[in-house]
């Protein structure tokens, strides 16, 4: 089943588990058991803690495989094969329980343990998803801490009944107890915040007590952790508050332009920047939303306030809160999320094997979008509003060359339309004849661009029509001792290496305000 490199690889990484590991396999007849078969062999080849007992049928899902300690009936459960993106998630599962530390912090493992309920998670994938490891993982470490709790990974491809029956139209998606929990990329901290009611009060407590810093940041993408890095090498006191870090670069699949690193994964590229942010003095506050950006009393430091009711102060603040997906507003859009309309053709493209998709949007991220789904659906509409497209020349070439493709220009898309349950098609006006026009779908990608996150800042600092923060050269906004950088604000070109030479301007920009205005604590 594994190519020899990768068994000689994943041997090495198994040489850390210290304790017994036992695998329970629910096998049937099928191609896909005989594969399932075949890559565990290989898997307690490599090591000689780990054994496997093989059952036909039973309770479970078939091909289905539980992870566990011998003696134990809980732990990760994989119903079919993680492969792809999911092998990473197979690794980890089988480290965690053979005694290897996870990289979490002991809080977060003693919250986990101390949960008090049964909670029973069914997360499916696809294996081309790049956000799904992440949410597999997180459960699976919650799996592996606490025996009350229970996680299932699910392939969508391989079980499509149940995706057909449970209407999922978007990866990961997550359900606790039979009920929906979740969809997207989760956290581990995200989930067990959720699961745990009183996990709020205690951080905002927590929060609220905190000294002022000398450099607050709010946002932890490229901008946001590059101010971070920049300000903690000055010696200041740093803090840095994110909704979750890593920002729109973990919904980024490939990186190909970042000076100096060839080739890279969103979720990979922001996990290094987490952990050089950590590797300096840097209080890093994730999970944390910001809710208004107010003077303080004290004429020298500002204040930000946070959605769980904590306030934090600083004597500056450096505002990189970046962009969103942009929606396009019309009819069925809200009311058919994650139920056919999608924003992340990556993820959800193999949900959609066969059927007929659109893409919204004829730039870089449309066409590019059209021409990977392109490769998985049965027919892609592209679907433009001006009278040409805008993507670069070499892939409208590709997209031209394609034959399940239809492009359509000058047209307004007006409405989603549904049966209550899913996407069904979409409406647009001919901008030529004004002509409504139908389009049967069972699927669509909006690709239209970013828009701002800064709706918290309106009537506070001077934003641009577009909702951008204005700043000056040197990244300073028009409140005193309040600076900004990356996507959210007015300098032009959204790019991930603008965004982080940004971030280190305003650090700087915000170290010297402080030695020309009051002495650093």
């Amino acid at each position: 089943m594994l190519e020899a490199a990768l068994k000689a690889q994943l041997a090495s990484y198994l040489e850390r588990i210290t304790q017994p590991v036992e695998i329970t396999a629910s096998l049937d007849d099928t191609q896909a058991s005989r594969d399932m078969q075949a890559l565990l062999r290989d898997v307690a080849d490599s090591s000689r803690l780990i054994t496997i007992t093989e059952t036909r049928g039973g309770p479970h899902r078939t091909p289905s495989f539980m992870i566990h300690r011998p003696g134990h009936s809980t732990g990760p459960r994989f119903a079919g094969l993680p492969m792809g993106h999911e092998f990473t998630s197979l690794v980890l599962a089988l480290l965690q329980v053979g005694g290897y530390p996870p990289k979490v912090e002991q809080a977060l493992l003693d919250q986990i343990r101390a949960l008090d309920g049964d909670f029973e998670f069914e997360v499916y994938v696809s294996l081309t998803c790049h956000n799904c490891p992440d949410v597999v993982q997180a459960l699976n470490l919650m799996a592996v801490q606490n025996p009350r709790i229970k996680a299932t990974m699910i392939e969508g491809g391989l079980f499509q009944d149940e995706v057909k029956e449970r209407q999922i139209m978007g990866v990961p998606t997550v359900f606790l107890n039979g009920t929906m929990f979740g969809s997207g990329r989760m956290t581990v901290e995200e989930i067990v915040a959720k699961i745990d009611s009183k996990s709020g009060e205690r951080e905002a407590a927590k929060m609220a007590a905190k000294e002022p810093f000398d450099v607050l940041i709010v946002g932890g993408g490229p901008a946001g952790a590059a101010a971070a890095v920049y300000a903690a090498r000055k010696g200041i006191r740093t803090g840095i508050a994110s909704e979750r870090f890593g920002g729109q670069v973990l919904d980024t699949l490939g990186i190909e332009n970042f000076i100096s690193i060839k080739e890279t994964e969103g979720p990979r590229f922001a996990l290094a920047l987490e952990e050089h942010v950590r590797h300096y003095d840097v209080d890093i506050m994730n999970l944390q939303r910001a809710k208004a950006l107010v003077p303080h009393a004290d004429e020298n430091m500002v204040e930000v306030q946070l959605e769980n009711g904590a306030s934090l102060r600083s004597r500056t603040v450096i505002l990189s809160t970046g962009a969103r997906w942009r929606n396009i507003n019309v009819p069925g859009e809200q009311e058919y999320k994650n139920k056919g309309v999608a924003y992340c053709p990556h993820c959800d493209g193999p949900l959609f094997k066969g059927k007929r998709v659109a893409v919204i949007g004829g730039g870089n991220s449309g066409v590019e979008a059209a021409i990977d789904l392109a490769g998985i659906v049965g027919h892609v509409t592209l679907i433009e509003f001006d009278t040409k497209l805008r993507a670069d020349a070499v892939l409208q070439r590709k997209l031209q060359s394609l034959p399940n493709v239809t492009v359509i220009l000058n047209a307004q898309t007006t409405e989603i339309t549904g049966d209550g349950q899913k996407v069904t098609g979409l409406h647009y006006k001919d901008r030529a004849t004004d002509e409504i026009k139908q389009v049967p779908l069972e699927g669509i990608f909006v690709q239209i661009g970013l828009v701002p996150n800064t709706d918290w800042l309106k009537g506070t600092i001077e934003l641009s029509r577009y909702g951008e923060i204005v700043v000056d050269a040197k990244g300073q906004t028009s409140m005193p001792g309040v600076f900004a950088a990356g996507d959210a604000t007015t300098v032009p070109y959204k790019q991930i290496i603008i965004a982080a030479g940004d971030g280190a301007k305003a650090a700087l920009s915000a170290f010297d305000h402080l030695i020309r205005t009051t002495a650093p604590a």
